[in-house]
């Protein structure tokens, strides 16, 4: 990649939460950003046409793609779209996450979560990540370009359930591997840490009586939610990665969010930088 702002990007899971909020910065850089997800409207806010007209006013070309990462012929269908409109891809963004299934089982000791949550989690979580990368690998290596998974603290610390932090534990493997096969590409394959982040499901904590929206997960201390990251603070991570002309030194190992702000200079909206990760 040229490290100039005219690039192109996939980023999966893309209708709310972490995915949109990428998307919304690479749309801010000047990025053509290939939006996916199962499409309609869920029960939180948020749809892949609502993400793409915001990525447009941003300046950039949003591109919302139906695809269930479940499918590997929809997977590879829109990487073929991809090289048919573009023949290059600068950036791809494994976000997407079954957050519905994760939802049931936050907190849950494991002889509490059913062993389903386990295929849920790794089949839209993990494999569809693998999935991604082996459909795009051709035109990334092509763009020296750069994978970037959403991962989590989790994949070192408990945190949620056993079977959640298993899962990124495997993200943050797979990030490794794939590193370590494209060696030499030029391409940068990274894992991103962020903190607490109040995306539209921690938007429906309500306040308590003072007016905080408090959250306490699982071994860790109770964090108002006046402290957490917003999606785009991530966004950020990806977008200064993906204009780093030097980034192949980070590759192969996660990054905690933060500590890309610090490095890269960048704040999240509000101007701070949080650190509740």
């Amino acid at each position: 990649m040229s490290g100039t702002p005219d690039f192109i990007a996939v980023v999966t899971g893309a209708s709310r939460g972490i995915g949109k909020g990428v998307a919304l910065e690479l749309g801010a850089a000047g990025a053509t950003v290939y939006l996916t997800g199962r499409g309609g409207k869920g029960r939180l806010p948020g749809t892949l046409a609502e993400t793409a007209a915001e990525v447009d006013a941003l300046g950039g070309t949003g591109v919302p793609v139906v695809c269930d990462h479940r499918d590997d012929e929809a997977v590879a269908g829109l990487f073929e779209r991809v090289r048919a409109e573009h023949g290059r891809l600068d950036v791809l963004v494994n976000n997407v996450y079954n957050s519905p299934a994760a939802a049931r089982h936050l907190g849950k000791p494991f002889w509490e979560v059913p062993p389903a949550a386990w295929d849920e989690t790794f089949d839209v979580g993990v494999r569809s990540h693998y999935a991604a990368a082996h459909y795009a690998a051709d035109l990334l290596r092509a763009a020296h370009g750069l994978i970037a998974q959403i991962s989590s603290p989790g994949s070192i610390r408990y945190l949620h359930n056993a079977v959640y932090g298993v899962g990124k534990t495997a993200v943050d493997r797979l990030t490794a591997d794939l590193a370590h096969d494209l060696a030499g590409t030029g391409v940068t394959v990274v894992s991103l840490w962020p903190g607490i982040v109040d995306t539209e499901l921690l938007q429906l904590i309500p306040a308590d009586e003072n007016g905080r929206r408090l959250v306490t997960l699982p071994g860790e201390a109770t964090v108002d939610l006046a402290e957490a990251e917003t999606p785009r603070f991530a966004g950020r991570a990806v977008a200064a990665l993906a204009t780093d002309p030097a980034r192949a030194e980070l590759t192969g190992k996660a990054w905690r969010v933060a500590d890309l702000a610090d490095r890269y200079g960048f704040t999240d909206v509000d101007g701070r930088v949080p650190r509740t990760g």
